[in-house]
């Protein structure tokens, strides 16, 4: 069964996801990250980019010919062809369509209201499936 991870109260969600997958990298992990919309997908791309002057994370969008290739995808879209069922991080609003065909999801949820009940919202209802789940906080001050 799938395991869950929720990783709350997270100030920066796009910088965050960076440093998870740098973190799942350094481990060999192939990892599938969906976005709410084109416009986070691109500010995901982008900051992948440049979020590190010495680490490479080598990543591509899940319709990019190397996608089965390349051991990060990027994808807005839950019906997209995925290589990759290792790792999936969540940054968007939304239950995944394909959860279940990941050994591990980590739901990324902001401190912001609107994001944080979209998140509490998944979480009741993967407790209710009888997902395993563990709760991270972060960004306390």
């Amino acid at each position: 069964m799938t395991r869950i991870d929720f990783h709350t109260n997270v100030p920066d969600k796009i910088a965050y996801a960076c440093r998870l997958v740098r973190k799942a990298r350094s481990g060999q992990h192939k990892v599938t990250l969906l976005t709410d919309d084109a416009s986070q997908l691109a500010e995901l791309d982008s900051a992948m980019w440049t979020f590190s002057a010495t680490d490479f994370l080598p990543h591509v969008t899940a319709d990019a010919p190397l996608a089965a290739q390349t051991p990060i995808v990027l994808t807005d879209d839950d019906a997209a062809e995925l290589p990759h069922r290792e790792l999936l991080i969540n940054l968007s609003r939304r239950t995944p369509a394909t959860l279940d065909q990941f050994e591990r999801v980590i739901e990324v949820i902001s401190s912001l209201e609107e994001d944080a009940a979209a998140g509490r919202k998944r979480y009741s209802a993967y407790k209710q499936q009888a997902y395993p789940l563990t709760h991270f906080v972060t960004g306390k001050s």
